[in-house]
């Protein structure tokens, strides 16, 4: 019904910057948000970021060295990584919460399939 198709993950210089895109297709009616998620090696899938409307929010641990953006026109969000560490070694997740144009509508909860992001050097 929804597909999410993440892009731009790849192998980085600590203090780098990558650039994440996702983009969400199929029986979209309304998407309520659209964020990125991670799971670091070991750990649990944790929350990165946000975007509700025009409000943006931010882990902690991401604040002021990412930048989510989303393009409601085109149904995509962006997230932009600045000054990355080891510690942001992940796969990538974008995550969406639709309402569908066919009944039930919704909203249901639908995830990209990952992208991998390497800070090494």
């Amino acid at each position: 019904q929804v597909q999410l198709v993440e892009s731009g993950g790849g192998l980085v210089l600590p203090g780098g910057s990558l650039r994440l895109s996702c983009a969400a297709s199929g029986s979209i009616l309304s998407i309520i948000d659209m964020g990125w998620y991670r799971q670091r090696p070991g750990n649990p899938r944790e929350w990165v970021a946000v975007m509700t409307g025009g409000r943006a929010d931010y882990a902690d641990s991401v604040k002021d060295r990412f930048t989510i953006s989303r393009d409601n026109a085109k149904n995509t969000v962006d997230l932009q990584m600045n000054s990355l560490e080891p510690e942001d070694t992940a796969i990538y997740y974008c995550n969406a919460y639709v309402k569908l144009t066919q009944r039930p509508r919704g909203p249901f909860n639908y995830w990209g399939q990952g992208t991998q992001v390497t800070v090494s050097s």
